[in-house]
């Protein structure tokens, strides 16, 4: 098996070295595992392309490369320069430092690179290992995916539902802030929504005198709805929630007809 490995934390980012291990266990001794990730960090950078401009790609190692653009970029690179148009049969994103649970899903790099690898026709899984107060202690933080991420993506490929329709199905995988022992089982999950948990802006004054805006984030431990992907994660369980790229409002176009159409 050949597998394509991204993320949105940077090629140094210690949750890349964990997918490749697991990548490698599941590609076997006669399959390949070719990496292409982000020079920098682009956390929160979603589904962004370089569009506008170009980027600098670099080999490291064997089958192992840099990029100086989005996961979304590097996935573009990895098909069509570093594999020469050859085609994975896998592409794995992750393993993301911090959760891509409900609301986060909409800024993740991470699951952005799932996202263009589904785009681009092919198999699509974005892991990320949730944090908290019960994964600081713990030697490695990267526990829950270290331990299950192998299971859960080969469980995926051998009893997943995988299409190829037009906006092909990938799935968002996220592991509980747990103790790999302590992590219940899987639960296939919807996204879900943190109430009164938004994205905002924190003004600083520089030395200066010029003004500089943080992005703050809201608290990630709020409950959502059962059976939704933070809920699950919170309560111990490994998320997994199929998702496309189609963002039409299915629920509400026949209301919308009988308003609007004449």
């Amino acid at each position: 098996m050949r597998i394509l490995v991204t993320n949105d934390d940077g090629i140094n980012a210690p949750g890349l070295a964990v997918l490749e291990s697991i990548a490698a266990e599941i590609a076997g001794k006669d399959g390949e595992v070719w990496t292409v990730a982000p020079a920098f960090e682009q956390s929160g950078v979603a589904h962004k392309i370089s569009y506008t401009h170009p980027m600098m790609i670099a080999k490291l190692g064997p089958r192992r490369y840099a990029a100086e653009g989005s996961p979304a970029d590097c996935v573009l690179a990895g098909l069509y320069d570093v594999l020469h148009g050859g085609r994975p049969d896998l592409v794995l994103s992750g393993v993301n430092r911090g959760n891509n649970a409900a609301e986060n899903v909409m800024y993740s790099g991470t699951v952005g690179g799932a996202l263009e690898a589904a785009l681009q026709g092919l198999p699509a899984i974005a892991l990320s290992q949730y944090f908290g107060p019960r994964t600081e202690d713990l030697s490695d933080p990267f526990e829950a995916a270290i331990g299950h991420g192998r299971a859960v993506v080969r469980t995926l490929l051998d009893k997943g539902l995988w299409d190829a329709g037009d906006y092909r199905l990938f799935y968002n995988v996220n592991f509980p802030p747990l103790g790999a022992e302590e992590v219940k089982g899987m639960r296939v999950t919807t996204q879900g929504y943190r109430k009164d948990t938004f994205f905002g802006v924190e003004p600083h004054i520089s030395p200066s005198g010029r003004k500089f805006l943080w992005i703050t984030g809201g608290p990630q431990h709020l409950p959502t709805a059962p059976g939704t992907d933070a809920h699950a994660n919170l309560d111990g369980y490994i998320s997994i929630t199929p998702m496309r790229a189609d963002l039409t409002a299915h629920d509400a176009l026949e209301a919308l007809k009988s308003r609007l159409e004449v």
